[in-house]
């Protein structure tokens, strides 16, 4: 559907431009810490939105490699996507001068733990790169997929403990939430906003499992 491509071609050169000038604007107004990813649609939105999502079979993995998501890339100075992310969700987070995180502190919204060194966080993918990969994003470019990888503006990147990001994998809400119960409503926002943007599909047990969930937000 070229439609489809274009629009996400043109939605991804602005995203690349925007997300380079956040990055750049967030470190210089450093040390103001944002601690959370970008607010995602409320509620009410991503009902709407997920009903607009197109619900297919889950595609197949066959080509994926996550080496087809570039990332992290850098995004200002030193610093590449995981360290802008590690400041950006963090508090009291000093970096060196590689942007390496050195101190700080980080509250983990998946399972409530709070680490102090930057080696126990992981940057999740909310929507993950595989899981991507088979619901659309076999057929973008490799700049299309960058983007996705290393998106600043849109709720795609949170840091959490790099255990429980390893548990979620690539699986979608139907088999996979954060065990702080409290989180899901976000988490699932977050979700649809994600897929939303991105044109991506849902299968039905997803559709299912997010939508018993935001019809409870």
């Amino acid at each position: 559907m070229p439609g489809v491509y274009a629009r996400n071609s043109r939605r991804i050169a602005v995203l690349a431009a925007t997300s380079a000038l956040a990055a750049t604007g967030l470190l210089a107004t450093a040390p103001a810490a944002q601690a959370s990813p970008p607010t995602p649609v409320s509620a009410a939105t991503a009902r709407t939105y997920l009903g607009q999502l197109t619900v297919s079979a889950e595609g197949s993995s066959t080509g994926y490699s996550r080496d087809k998501f570039p990332h992290w890339i850098t995004q200002s100075g030193a610093c590449n996507t995981r360290e802008v992310v590690l400041k950006r969700d963090g508090t009291n987070v000093v970096q060196d001068s590689s942007c390496a995180a050195v101190s700080g502190s980080w509250f983990s919204e998946y399972d409530g733990a709070t680490w102090t060194a930057a080696s126990d966080v992981d940057i999740d993918h909310m929507v993950p790169l595989s899981e991507a990969w088979k619901s659309g994003a076999s057929s973008w470019t490799t700049a299309q997929r960058q983007a996705f990888a290393n998106d600043l503006t849109r709720p795609q990147l949170i840091a959490v403990t790099d255990n429980v990001n390893q548990s979620k994998g690539d699986q979608d809400p139907a088999e996979w939430l954060p065990s702080r119960t409290s989180y899901r409503c976000m988490y699932v926002r977050m979700w649809v906003h994600v897929k939303y943007y991105y044109n991506l599909k849902v299968d039905s047990a997803e559709k299912s499992a997010l939508q018993g969930i935001l019809n409870g937000c």
